[in-house]
């Protein structure tokens, strides 16, 4: 069943009409080309309208759709092959994280992601996206397995934080994120960093320090969620509409204040509307970022990517 928020309705209520005006000229065969034509066109300005009047949260909203392709997706649609890789060598195998050597447009790269789970089950699986431990010292165990084979870096964002559990936080969750704060940051090879959904505080973060760092359109990059905002500030989530719009989370707000590097469109309605035309623009940015970082200096690299996440913030006396 396709998921319809509020703000989508006006849409939803002309596809009905469509599709019963549809009905009825295949019933009838009466000729309603002239109706529907009409009614194509109104329901493609109602979209464009839409689309291009969304608030803060109605993007978070967007981000959490659970048809948006997630990092599997993605490595299926641009990678040429794909050989995962598994485990930590310390405790297990998070499946929060996904990881492996690709192949994309004749580039060998190490991809790494969150994955959430594309149904009830395999969402429980893959713990709905939200990392342990032992998934971000995977992922750095990855990272560090591609500099040592000079390959490039490339990771998918997509969670509602890191697991806050009670064993996560006993196996080191806080220094293992931290841990990968300092290592990507020194990393001796190119990394592009892609929010594709949720970017949730430190989970976010433990695979996001890059060289160039995107958002998709309507994706969102915070230190907290709105809801979790709007419980602390307000003791209740009632406010989360209000949060959303205060964090100044959107992939607008974030490029204004410079703490990305772009902005890669969506298609019309979100990337689950098209994930194929989604994945290839994604894939061109990949190509086109690696053909400029990879013949540069790496200590000249590394020297920019660090200035650059030492530049972000305002103080204010």
């Amino acid at each position: 069943m396709t998921t319809i928020f509020d703000f989508e309705k006006p849409i939803a209520d002309l596809q009905l009409q469509i599709d019963k005006v549809q009905q009825v000229a295949d019933k009838t065969k009466v000729d309603m080309s002239a109706t529907l034509a009409e009614l194509e066109a109104k329901i493609e300005e109602t979209r464009q309208s839409v689309y291009s009047n969304l608030t803060g949260w109605q993007k978070v909203q967007i981000s959490r759709h659970p048809e948006r392709p997630y990092t599997l997706s993605y490595i299926e649609m641009i990678c040429d092959d794909f050989i995962e890789m598994h485990g930590d060598r310390t405790v297990k195998d998070d499946k929060a994280i996904v990881g492996g050597f690709a192949t994309i447009g004749g580039e060998t790269v190490m991809v790494i992601g969150h994955q959430k789970g594309v149904n009830t089950k395999m969402r429980q699986y893959r713990n709905f996206g939200m990392a342990n431990p032992e998934g971000y010292r995977k992922a750095l165990r990855l990272m560090k397995l591609a500099e040592k084979f000079n390959k490039p870096v490339i990771t998918f964002i997509d969670t509602p934080g890191a697991y806050p559990g009670l064993e996560a936080e006993e196996r080191g969750q806080g220094e293992a994120i931290a841990r990968n704060l300092l290592e990507m940051s020194v990393l001796r090879v190119p990394i592009l960093c892609f929010i594709v959904g949720e970017g949730a505080s430190g989970g976010a973060l433990g695979i996001g320090i890059g060289d160039r760092v995107y958002m998709l359109e309507h994706t969102w990059y915070s230190v907290i969620s709105p809801e979790s905002c709007s419980s602390i500030l307000w003791r209740s989530w009632d406010f989360k509409e209000k949060a959303a719009d205060c964090l100044k989370l959107t992939s607008e707000d974030m490029y204004h204040n410079k703490l990305i590097d772009g902005i890669i469109p969506e298609p019309l309605g979100g990337a689950h509307h098209n994930p194929e035309q989604m994945a290839k623009a994604v894939q061109e940015r990949i190509i086109k970022d690696l053909k400029e970082l990879k013949p540069r200096d790496i200590d000249s690299v590394i020297t920019e990517r660090i200035d650059k996440f030492c530049a972000m913030g305002v103080v204010v006396e």
